[in-house]
């Protein structure tokens, strides 16, 4: 353990005699198939002095979880049994030692990518303290472990990469998923003009019913035909969350100086175009992100959209479902 500015070494906190010495927490041994996620009885995280430890309530099931169970490891062959689940809501029970500015039984949202500790498909998981929230006014439980990620991602998309202004006409490709839902919420807060493409009838539907002023179905709609009705003179930016050759006749749209953005992981990615301004970029949690999220949150009212949920015991059901497709929002885990 690295020394601290003090040049002590630092005082792990025990658990809680509150909180139980171990959990359930669903995790896999190796990579595999939906089948490879399996309840296990795990020791409880103890916390670092910058972490928090969260009785998780709801986690997040997110559309990256069944590449890293099936194998998708960015930074190494991770430690088994791995907890999967890098979002998700519930209740402070511990707080580490330089931890201020959240207490024990505040309820809270965080996001922790790839946490060498574990994810949210547990009981309880340890956070670093910035990485976590107050949950605004407004939403439930419930609803806050199904968006941090999403929230983000798209809140980033939005604001940073393609800096949505009012009267702006944008298109958002992909917008019936757990980021796209959002983004049109936050788009429409920003003052654009959306056209979004959706999955099914029903997802148009939907993104129409959150605020976008004009949807199609990606799959099965003209979609040249409907952004030249929309937009005649063409888009000023389009925010790309899935790809492939509908994605192409979006980009055709846009105006010479228009912009495009996308999250890293959007398969396949654009096709390069001279003089495209083109940002990817993965989402940011930090305590200033994370108080630009919740402003953005009370202002527009939000609407989490929660396609199913399932219990801890049935994840391997919940990837199933996810790699099935045609998922209308988010779908989460109900730990409590």
């Amino acid at each position: 353990m690295a020394p601290s500015h003090s040049g002590k070494t630092p005082v792990t906190p025990p658990v809680p005699r509150t909180v139980p010495l171990t959990m359930r927490a669903v995790a896999i041994d190796d990579a595999g198939g939906p089948e490879m996620l399996t309840v296990h009885q795990l020791p409880v995280p103890r916390i670092d002095d910058h972490e928090v430890l969260i009785a998780v309530d709801t986690a997040g099931v997110g559309s990256w979880d069944p590449a890293i169970r099936a194998g998708w490891w960015p930074e190494g062959r991770p430690r088994f049994p791995l907890v999967l689940g890098t979002d998700g809501a519930g209740t402070i029970v511990a707080t580490g030692a330089r931890v201020r500015r959240l207490k024990v039984r505040d309820k809270v949202y965080g996001y922790s990518w790839l946490s060498p500790k574990g994810g949210f498909y547990a009981e309880f998981a340890a956070v670093e303290a910035s990485k976590a929230a107050l949950i605004p006014a407004g939403l439930e439980l419930r609803e806050a472990g199904a968006m941090p990620a999403t929230a983000l991602t798209a809140l980033q998309g939005i604001d940073n990469a393609l800096r949505i202004k009012q009267g702006d006409t944008l298109i958002i490709h992909g917008a019936s998923g757990g980021v796209g839902t959002l983004a049109v919420q936050f788009a429409k807060w920003r003052g654009a003009r959306v056209f979004a493409t959706a999955s099914g009838t029903d997802g148009a539907e939907l993104v129409r019913d959150l605020g976008a002023d004009e949807a199609i179905d990606g799959r099965q709609g003209d979609i040249t035909a409907a952004i030249r009705r929309f937009a005649p003179d063409g888009v000023d930016a389009v925010f790309a969350l899935a790809g492939g050759e509908p994605l192409e006749r979006c980009l055709d749209a846009l105006r010479p100086d228009g912009r495009l953005a996308y999250p890293n992981g959007v398969e396949p990615e654009p096709l390069k175009r001279p003089g495209l301004r083109v940002v990817s970029y993965d989402a940011v949690a930090d305590v200033g992100e994370l108080e630009l999220l919740n402003e953005a949150i009370e202002a527009t009212r939000l609407r989490v959209v929660i396609a199913e949920e399932y219990p801890l015991g049935q994840a391997a059901k919940a990837h199933e479902r996810l790699e099935a497709g045609h998922v209308l929002g988010k779908i989460v885990l109900r730990i409590r």
